[in-house]
């Protein structure tokens, strides 16, 4: 393994900074093989007992908190891994079994169908690394693997069919035959597809795939959105809706489906005691339904960090950014006060689901001798290393652009040091000094610095190489 450091953060509440050193000594706990150095043949992987299998939603998760790791753990290993796979009808299959290489047949999943989201994860690769070569290389299994899901998946209506093992939420009361996040996620991929052939300048591409994003948005919103709640639904063989919310109605919005006018109405039932708004964001069952389950009982109420992940990402597409801070440190404060130790709770463990009600991992699911998997860290790296630093902390990166954003809702003393820019490594940090409120800087190259402080003050900078510094009350 390599020996470069670790970005450091810097955050008021000690515990965050904690969780986030432990999860990156962890990760390397969850590659495989695990006696050897991590190199191109050694992946990030969905334990289960002790076979060690890989899961195609996991190393899309993951790549979204390890493209922070300063290359010591390289984010497209695991999504390289099913491009290897790829077979000549355009196929990528869910899950791997690592030592035979061949699929695992999944319960109620016979084609081993998964979220096909490898385009977002892609664009947010290429905006941390600045790879255009890697768009090059990949772009012709991305659309295989696209036509693969017209071919098979896509109905006359222009909506896609899949089952609901291949959401990923086994056990949701969810009795559908056209699902909002399947068909939210074949959007989503549309949409990045696209916005990877504007890199490449290919027109004809990118405008393949926005039609076919517009096509979709379209009808999710004529046959899935019930103006009557506020919500999007899954709906039936005679396009009539299955009336369950589920946190598989958020997906929209990470999409960027609904206006303005239905996101609003959508993104207040996060808030909603009845519905989304728990103690713990978010449950993957509405409140107010009959299956609601205290305990979590798997997809009758649990929190997945992943789910979490995904609605906060949601929030930040329609500028909710207060709203996605606060849910995020609610969510971590979660995490942490399940770790210590209480009743039966082992203390230091992250776990692949929670309460929404109350501390603790979530419980029941029988169907899943296993659940909550324990140390999951595929997923929980979204919570404790991906969300605290983009929307705790509050920093977006762009590397081909060149540009870091920090949106601060308040002024806390907080920030990032040697965080690795392909060839730059940049340290932004706030404290307060005697001259008030001050922002320090460190950077090998130019890049353009934009802060965004409680929505009244905003300024974009260019930040010469060196060390500088700027006071807030100048700006």
């Amino acid at each position: 393994m390599n020996k470069r450091d670790f970005p450091k953060i810097h955050f008021y509440d000690q515990d965050f900074v904690d969780i986030y050193d432990r999860t990156w000594a962890w990760v390397q706990d969850s590659w495989y093989p695990r006696e050897s150095e991590i190199d191109d043949n050694s992946y990030f992987i969905y334990t289960k007992s002790e076979e060690n299998y890989i899961d195609q939603l996991s190393s899309v998760f993951s790549s979204f908190f390890l493209v922070y790791s300063n290359r010591n753990f390289p984010a497209h290993h695991g999504l390289d891994y099913f491009y290897s796979k790829q077979e000549p009808s355009g196929a990528i299959r869910a899950l791997y079994d690592l030592e035979t290489g061949l699929p695992v047949p999944l319960e109620n999943n016979p084609e081993n169908l998964a979220l096909p989201l490898f385009g977002w994860a892609e664009f947010n690769l290429f905006h941390k690394s600045a790879n255009k070569k890697r768009i090059k290389e990949v772009m012709p299994v991305l659309q295989k693997h696209m036509d693969w899901l017209d071919t098979n998946f896509k109905q006359e209506n222009g909506l896609y069919k899949s089952s609901l093992a291949a959401t990923g939420m086994k056990n949701s009361p969810r009795n559908a035959a056209y699902y909002v996040d399947f068909n939210c996620a074949v959007a989503i991929n549309a949409l990045y597809i696209s916005a990877l052939g504007d890199i490449l300048n290919d027109k004809e591409l990118s405008f393949q795939y926005k039609r076919l994003y517009f096509s979709l948005k379209t009808r999710i919103n004529s046959y899935m959105w019930d103006p009557e709640t506020g919500f999007y639904y899954d709906i039936d063989e005679n396009l009539e809706k299955v009336p369950v919310k589920t946190i598989a109605g958020f997906w929209p919005l990470l999409a960027e489906i609904p206006n303005e006018d239905k996101a609003a109405r959508l993104i207040s039932h996060l808030s909603n005691p009845e519905t989304f708004g728990t103690e713990h964001p978010f449950p993957t069952l509405s409140r107010d339904h009959p299956l609601f389950s205290q305990e979590g009982n798997g997809y009758c109420g649990s929190v997945f960090p992943q789910y979490t992940f995904m609605v906060i990402k949601g929030l930040e597409k329609y500028q909710r950014y207060e709203l996605a801070r606060e849910c995020a440190i609610r969510h971590l404060y979660f995490i942490l006060d399940s770790m210590t130790p209480s009743g039966e709770h082992n203390k230091g463990n992250l776990w692949e689901a929670y309460k929404a009600t109350k501390i603790g991992p979530a419980e029941g699911f029988p169907q899943e001798k296993d659940f909550p998997k324990k140390d999951l860290l595929s997923f929980a790296g979204l919570s404790t290393i991906a969300l605290v630093i983009e929307n705790i902390i509050g920093l977006s990166i762009s590397l081909p652009r060149k540009t870091v954003d920090w949106i601060i809702p308040n002024l806390e003393v907080m920030g990032i040091e040697n965080l690795s820019l392909k060839r730059n490594m940049i340290t932004i940090l706030s404290n307060k000094s005697n001259r008030g409120w001050e922002i320090h800087m460190e950077s090998e190259k130019l890049y353009y610095f934009t802060i965004n402080i409680l929505d009244q003050k905003k300024k974009t900078l260019p930040i010469p190489s060196g060390k500088c510094s700027m006071l807030i009350d100048k700006l």
